[in-house]
C-alpha cells in the first residue's frame, strides 16, 4: 500500500510540474518594459502627443497607458497601482499589453494623468512646442489631430478585450476617430512589432 501510494505520489507531482512548465508565464509590466524597447523602438522614434523626434535611452521620454491603469484599478477594485500588480494577475496582465503603450514626453504623461480624451474650444496649447490642450475643469484633454486614431483604437482595444469601461459619449467620439483618422504606416509598425512580441494584433488595426 505504501509503495502504491508513493508511486500515485509521485505521477501527481510529475503532471503538476508537467502542468506548471506549460503554463504560460504571466506577464509583468516593469518586465515587459525592456522588451517594449528593445522591440518597438530599437532606434527611437517620436512621441505619440508631440510628434517629438527622441533616440534610444533618451530620459525625457516614457510610456504613456493610453487607457489609464488608474481606471483598472478602481475597476478591479484591487487596491492602488502597486498593491494590484501585487493582488491581481489580471491587472498585470492589463498593464503589461503593449498595444495600450506608447512613448510620450514624461511632462505630456504626467500632464494628461488619467483625464478623458476630448475636443476643446480654442487652439490654446498647454506646452509651447506641442499641439495638446487641456481643461483641468472638465477633466479633458485634446490630443493632436495624429495621434487620435492611435489613442482610439488602443482604448477601444483595450475595452474589448479586457471588459474596460469606456463612457457611451467617450466611445461615440473614439469610434469616430477610427473612422476618420485610419492607422498611418507608423501605427502599423508599431502594431506588427507589438504583435511579434506578444503574439497578438490589434484587430482595429488593418
Amino acid at each position: 500500500m505504501k509503495t502504491r501510494n508513493l508511486i500515485l505520489l509521485v505521477l501527481g507531482l510529475a503532471l503538476w510540474a508537467a502542468t506548471a512548465c506549460s503554463r504560460p508565464p504571466e506577464r509583468n509590466y516593469l518586465d515587459s518594459l525592456r522588451s517594449y524597447w528593445q522591440g518597438v523602438y530599437p532606434d527611437g522614434g517620436k512621441t505619440l502627443y508631440c510628434g517629438k523626434k527622441f533616440r534610444p535611452f533618451d530620459r525625457s521620454v516614457n510610456v504613456e497607458h493610453v487607457y489609464p491603469m488608474s481606471w483598472v484599478t478602481k475597476k478591479l477594485g484591487c487596491g492602488k497601482r502597486e498593491q494590484c500588480r501585487h493582488n491581481s494577475p489580471r491587472f498585470n496582465r492589463i498593464e503589461s499589453d503593449m498595444h495600450n503603450m506608447y512613448a510620450a514626453r514624461k511632462d505630456v504623461n504626467r500632464t494628461r494623468g488619467a483625464m478623458a480624451f476630448g475636443l476643446i474650444k480654442g487652439e490654446k496649447h498647454h506646452f509651447k512646442d506641442c499641439d495638446f490642450e487641456v481643461d483641468f475643469r472638465a477633466r479633458r484633454v485634446e490630443p493632436r489631430p495624429e495621434a487620435r486614431g492611435r489613442i482610439a483604437r488602443a482604448m477601444l482595444y483595450m475595452a474589448d478585450e479586457y471588459n474596460l469601461d469606456i463612457y457611451r459619449k467617450q466611445r461615440r467620439m473614439l469610434e469616430k476617430w477610427h473612422r476618420q483618422y485610419p492607422p498611418d504606416m507608423e501605427e502599423k509598425r508599431h502594431n506588427a512589432a507589438v504583435a511579434k512580441i506578444q503574439g497578438k494584433p490589434n484587430p482595429y488595426i488593418k
